[in-house]
């Protein structure tokens, strides 16, 4: 039997508790003899000692030490087989392992392991497995996955197999919470012996102890690098670190992932043993968990079906059907999806050389830095839970929270007793009366979501603690408002992936949400079922005397779930532990020196971050007094945390750098106010590199007012690894650290370099302060593997803390490359066994172990491989005057990529106030000076209606959904610029010969196999602003509002009738004719009004316009509308050939069925002369209107069309082949179509195009007559006819007016060509 060898009273609880439930499940009947011995087995194999090859020497590695706190009862009774169910079904999903998934990478270390010892033997495959041909023993048997797509289970396993021992104790000092409560006496100080070693410069030394070998904990990690940093614990001999380093590694499944992991191989061959790559063992130690039948194995070489051949050991007593059949399986079953079609990206494009003055790091490689020591304080309470049970029995009166309502003022204030007597009602409801008798909804471990506002801190903190007090897992989340708010299908994934069905809320939260028609609360996008529960305190039921919540202490099971928004838009929740949660609040105590009865002012969201670590939880632990200044308060008042911290005398104040800038710019409005009482200024977003200017500008108003320097402390946070560092409060006096002055072409390729050239190009950054205590940091390479940066390199912060998250809940493959990162030297070794946890944070440590942080890894962009910061591009667009154009600062930066590479994107919101022309001034100064401080082009940059980009809860923009909104052709600019050619540089090469190998068609397939689309392209979609009070501030009135363009020509007459809109040049290049918006609107009424009049037209009959290309052309286009007719647009016949000419117009004005022609006198004489009766019969030709001389009439009324689907013109065109063609075209899509042609060219009032292209049908009848009316620039007009009689005139007209853009056709391009080729060098004198 197993239990011969294992003392049961040296296991872990966890185990035990899970012996006992196999005992409890045998004596009931629900599992067999068989089961249960196969089970118990199972559950003894890590425990068993193994008898050793040969007798080890004393630093081999000993068997866990049992735990000092843990000890051996009886089976438990039937009352408590609900809790032993509970921690049953815990570490089932905790504890156990899924033989679907496997580790190449673990086997690979495994076979390096057993190639050392030749002679063990290795167990035989099963015939009837095709997976393995070898059975692993029970702890071989738990290795990570290879892929991400690992559950839950093996997750926490590899987590807590990493960290030493496996007893969940989190001090051996510390003693249990009722205890703990029991002892507290009233008025003792949490951090009395808990001040912080570090203030503004160096450490100060501490005293080191030489305590003897023992246990350590579970989670607290052992750092055994393959150098001496300057810091190191003592802990055990030097002489049996590193081999018990390695045992360790293989016994608990730390192997370092490898780049090509793959499925486990197949035995194929027969091949000598040999040394792994990476695991070097001594001779002498035996291996945890080998079974003595692995000594005599031999070396088999594999296949994992990609050609890639591998050895493990195996029997040589393979049989020949067993061989033949690995054989088979050797072949694979079918090609890669690659070698379907040849990707030939890298062919196409042109790769830039790499320049060799790109700056390099030169330094040595960085040392980790380790915080301080966390101290231990003998009244620091055994979990959160406990102190708020000893503030509440001890200091009831006093004040936990005080809420302010909008408008600034205190609401209500919530004391510790009333903070714990009502979690303590809330624990007991959620845990007993939410379902029946024999069955709860709520059982410890579930999870629940949290939906309270910003404005009701009170009803959140007791929710919380609540939960907290059930052993219920809070998942925090945002109040929805409607189906459309941003992310809210990425919540519900969240809330889907924790297995959320109950939803806290307040009474008052609850009336506000979405309902349906029938009442019911709305089904959101992507949401589960939720039932929902209000906490207010009428609701809930006050527990009998004899029943108390359950205070156990700390250990790694989740206390909470906070969730995060990624990059790409995705929410995924960050699950902290309980032990997590309260050495986080014992560090931040330390590192702020946190006293009881304090004052502490948060701004800052209480839900999540900063804003729950400091003024919810560790507020508690201390017994500090947290005022909360909700969002909506600080939009109608910026000062109103500034009165809080003066009326209340507030010792420390949770603020972003947005709360300084606006504080200060409403500083005029209050001048009484003092600041003397901070000691601590926490800027939650003292990361943001441009957050010294904030700071510095706010300092400076406020210092006369009793702020002192030294009181302001950045700090850098994340989710994953919370508080990565914080600077101390620093006493006053002592100078501040100095900045790092740095170059932002460095940074680009990722060095540090003091900027010695152009200061614009310098950025000035401030440190976050020191690591916290009991935290060890790196700085690893933000891309490839996690190698250790040099000292003067920018790399990704990782932080190996016990006060850190644990995993994304329910993703085991990105926690694994998150919360699971080992970091490596140059080398590719591994510097030592336990795992960090990757920030987001860019950085690097300065002088005196400063930590400088510089970025984030969301807001990188990585353009033609350098590195750029989406906040430097803010702070720059910002800095270019946007106080006329940008409303509230509001920019969001990001990338999309285009032609293989990313490209930078800015989309702002531009003022209501702002005009066109300071609109396009201000993009472009942004161009410029983008590319004069950061050396890299933009691809775009937008602006948009104010209030119209997606927000974030707390008013920031959402840049995923943002970039979304861009790429979907959603954000409707009014206006845009559009410079690819700026920052497309990787052009293709010129067109070479395809290989022969390779067709078109095996293109073609293999674009289908991978699901391309083949030959589509989509433009943007045109949406409409329905606000007409902000088109009217925006000037847009007539390119946004208007569906019908003689509403446009109305407009433009009256609010700008001199500007000039059509400019016609004759063969000279002199204008012969001008139309201003005025004239052209006058002349279109005496046409209207002659129409009327004269041609007795009615409305909605077609009206042919038989013009020469000129402005007559466009007045009688616009005299149809005026009249309700519809115009027909007709070349007119050529003098000098009638016979081939006017059949054609006679075809159109039939086909038409055209009621009357507008003309000018000499086309009417041509119309009615001898020569044209030889070709048509003249005397059927339909009422003609001579618009030379109209005498100045106006018509009754301008019609309005009833619908924009009434037709505008009629667009007849012939074929070279003499098919005549028309289309009708409506209101509406003359509109679309202006609207297109502005937005793609930028066409606006102060902008001149020429355009030289016939006006009769197609797009250079939209040019000639209809663009400029909608857009409202100047078009000069070219009839091309007249370049016949002089080639250069669309040339030199180009020339003399510098125009930018201008349209023609390709016969213009070619009668230029041919006949100005040989007078280049005569058309470039001036």
């Amino acid at each position: 039997m197993a239990d011969r060898r294992v003392d049961l009273s040296a296991l872990p609880k966890e185990v035990r508790d899970q012996l006992a439930e196999l005992d409890l499940e045998l004596s009931e009947g629900d599992i067999t003899q068989k089961g249960y011995e196969k089970k118990r087995t199972k559950l003894l194999a890590p425990y068993i000692i193994q008898t050793p090859v040969e007798p080890p020497r004393q630093n081999d590695i000993q068997p866990p030490a049992p735990s000092s706190s843990s000890s051996h009862g009886p089976p438990p009774s039937s009352s408590s087989r609900y809790r032993e169910r509970r921690s049953r079904r815990t570490h089932r999903s905790g504890g156990t392992r899924d033989e679907r998934y496997r580790s190449d990478i673990h086997s690979e270390a495994v076979q390096a392991a057993l190639a050392k010892h030749k002679e063990e033997k290795m167990a035989l495959p099963m015939p009837t497995k095709r997976r393995s041909t070898y059975v692993q023993s029970p702890v071989v048997t738990r290795t990570p996955p290879d892929s991400s797509s690992g559950s839950e289970d093996e997750t926490s396993v590899r987590r807590q197999s990493s960290v030493v021992p496996p007893q969940p104790m989190v001090n051996p000092n510390l003693q249990s919470p009722d205890s703990w409560i029991n002892s507290t006496v009233q008025g003792s100080s949490t951090s009395s012996s808990a001040s912080s070693t570090l203030s503004h410069g160096e450490a100060r030394p501490q005293p080191q102890s030489q305590p003897k070998p023992q246990p350590q904990p579970q989670y607290k990690p052992q750092y055994q690098p393959l150098y001496q940093p300057p810091y190191q614990p003592q802990h055990q001999p030097q002489s049996s670190a590193h081999t018990a380093a390695v045992t360790d590694m293989l016994a608990h499944s730390r192997i370092a992932p490898s780049e090509n992991s793959t499925p486990p191989p197949d035995v194929t061959a027969v091949a000598p043993p040999s040394r792994g790559p990476r695991v070097d063992l001594t001779s002498n130690p035996v291996v945890r968990g080998m079974s003595r039948g692995q000594s005599r194995s031999s070396m088999m070489e594999t296949a994992d079906g990609r050609g890639n051949i591998q050895r493990v050991p195996v029997n040589s007593r393979v049989s020949t059907k067993i061989q033949q059949l690995l054989n088979t399986l050797k072949r694979p079953k079918r090609p890669p999806l690659s070698e379907f079609f040849t990707d030939d990206a890298e062919e196409i494009v042109e790769v830039p050389q790499p320049d060799p003055n790109v700056p390099k790091p030169e330094g040595r490689q960085i040392i980790p830095v380790k915080g301080e020591p966390l101290g231990v304080v003998s009244n620091w309470p055994p979990a959160l839970q406990a102190a708020l049970a000893r503030w509440g029995a001890t200091q009831g009166k006093s004040p936990a929270l005080t809420a302010l309502d909008i408008t600034g003022k205190p609401l209500c204030t919530l004391t510790y007793g009333k903070l714990w007597s009502r979690s303590v009602k809330l624990a007991y409801t959620l845990l007993n009366k939410l379902g029946t008798k024999n069955e709860q909804i709520l059982k410890p471990g579930d999870k629940v979501a949290l939906v309270y506002p910003n404005s009701d801190p009170g009803m959140f903190w007791v929710a919380f603690y609540g939960c907290l007090l059930a052993e219920v897992i809070p998942v925090p989340i945002e109040v929805p408002l409607s189906r459309k708010d941003v992310g809210i299908s990425q919540v519900g994934f969240l809330l889907g992936s924790c297995g959320v069905g109950l939803a806290l809320t307040s009474e008052i939260c609850l009336k506000g949400l979405p309902k349906t028609p029938t009442g019911e609360i709305l089904q959101f996008k992507g949401w589960p079922r939720l039932k929902w529960v209000v906490t207010d305190s009428k609701y809930l039921t006050k527990p009998s005397k004899d029943w108390q919540p359950h205070i156990p202490t700390a250990n790694t099971d989740p206390a909470y779930i906070e969730y995060k928004a990624s990059k790409d838009g995705t929410v995924v929740g960050v699950a902290v532990s309980k032990v997590a949660m309260l050495t986080h609040c014992q560090a931040l105590t330390q590192a702020c020196n946190y006293c009881e009865g304090e004052t502490l002012v948060n701004v800052l969201d209480f839900k999540k971050d900063i804003g729950l670590w400091h003024g919810v939880l560790t507020a508690v632990m201390n017994r500090i007094h947290t005022i909360s200044v909700p969002y909506a308060v600080m939009k109608a008042c910026p000062l109103s945390w500034v009165q809080r911290v003066h009326n209340h005398k507030a010792r420390i104040a949770l603020v972003k750098c947005r709360d300084l800038h606006w504080a200060m710019m409403a500083h005029r409005d209050q001048r009484d106010t003092s600041l003397a009482s901070l000691r601590m200024l926490i800027v939650a977003d003292g990361a943001n590199p441009w957050s010294v200017s904030s700071c510095d500008a706010f300092l400076n108003v406020f210092q006369s007012h009793g702020l002192k320097p030294e009181v302001i402390c950045p700090c850098a946070t994340s989710p994953e690894a919370m508080t990565v560092a914080i600077r101390r409060p620093g006493v006053p006096g002592t100078p501040l650290p100095a900045r790092a002055i740095l170059s932002m072409g460095g940074l680009s390729h990722g060095v540090i370099r003091v900027n010695t050239e152009d200061k614009n190009s310098a950025l000035t950054v401030q440190d976050v302060g020191h690591v916290m205590p009991g935290a060890l940091m790196c700085i690893v390479k933000p891309d490839g593997p996690p190698q250790l940066c040099k000292t003067d390199e920018i790399g990704e912060i990782i932080i190996n803390s016990r006060a850190g998250g644990n995993m994304y809940y329910g993703l085991p493959g990105v926690t694994k490359n998150t919360f699971e990162v080992i970091p490596v030297n140059a080398n590719g070794v591994p510097i030592g066994e336990i795992p960090f946890v990757r920030s987001g944070l860019l950085g690097f440590v300065g002088p005196g172990s400063l930590i400088f942080v510089v970025g984030k890894i969301e807001g990188l962009l990585m353009v033609s491989g350098r590195r750029h910061n989406a906040d430097d591009l803010v702070a720059t667009a910002l800095a270019v005057e946007p106080v006329k154009t940008v409303y509230r600062g509001r920019i969001a930066v990001f990338s999309i990529t285009v032609f293989y590479d990313e490209r930078v994107t800015i989309v702002a919101e531009q003022r209501p106030d702002a005009s066109e022309e300071d609109s396009f001034q201000w993009m472009s100064r942004v161009l410029q000076a983008i590319d004069s401080i950061h050396q890299v082009g933009l691809y775009c940059l937008a602006l948009v209606p104010a209030n119209t980009l997606p927000k974030t809860p707390l008013g920031g923009i959402h840049i995923s959904d943002t970039k979304q909104f861009f790429l979907d052709g959603n954000l409707h600019p009014c206006n845009i610029l559009m410079c690819p050619h700026t920052c497309v540089t990787n052009l293709p090469k010129p067109r070479q010969k395809q290989p022969v190998g390779v067709g078109p068609a095996s293109v073609m397939v293999g674009n289908l196999v991978a699901g391309k689309r083949i030959a589509q392209a989509a433009g943007r979609d045109l949406g409409m602003i329905e606000d007409q009070d902000l088109v009217r501030k925006l000037c847009m009135w007539p390119t946004v509002m208007h569906q019908y363009l003689t509403e446009a020509l109305q407009w433009r007459a009256q609010t700008d009738a001199d500007h000039v809109l059509f400019v016609l040049l004759n063969a000279k290049g002199v204008p012969v004719s001008t139309a201003t918006c005025v004239q052209l609107h006058k002349r279109a009424e005496k046409i209207a009004a002659a129409l009327t009049e004269k041609g007795s037209i009615n409305t909605g009959e077609n009206v042919v316009l038989l013009y020469p290309p000129g402005i007559d052309l466009i007045a009688a286009f616009y005299g149809c509308l005026y009249a309700g007719c519809v115009p027909v647009n007709v070349r007119p016949p050529h003098p000098q050939n009638l016979a081939a000419t006017l059949p054609t117009v006679r075809m159109i004005i039939d086909v038409s069925k055209a009621a009357c022609i507008l003309t000018t006198q000499s086309l009417m004489r041509t119309l009615r002369s001898k020569e044209a009766a030889a070709s048509v019969n003249i005397k059927t030709w339909p009422t003609i209107i001579d618009t030379d001389d109209l005498p100045r009439r106006r018509p009754p009324q301008i019609y309005k069309p009833p619908t924009a689907e009434m037709i505008a013109y009629l667009d007849f065109s012939v074929s070279t082949t003499g098919m005549l063609t028309g289309v009708k075209v409506s209101h509406a899509a003359v509109s679309a179509l202006c609207r297109s042609i502005k937005l793609q060219c930028e066409l606006y009032s102060s902008r001149q195009i020429a355009i030289c292209l016939d006006p009769y049908c197609g797009l250079g009848f939209v040019l000639w007559c209809l663009a400029s009316v909608y857009s409202g620039h100047q078009s000069v007009l070219i009839p091309p006819f007249e370049l016949e009689s002089c080639l250069s005139l669309w040339l030199s007209t180009l020339s003399q007016y510098r125009i930018r853009d201008t349209f023609c056709s390709y016969s213009v391009m070619e009668l230029c060509t041919k006949g100005l080729g040989t007078q280049t060098e005569l058309l470039k004198q001036p």
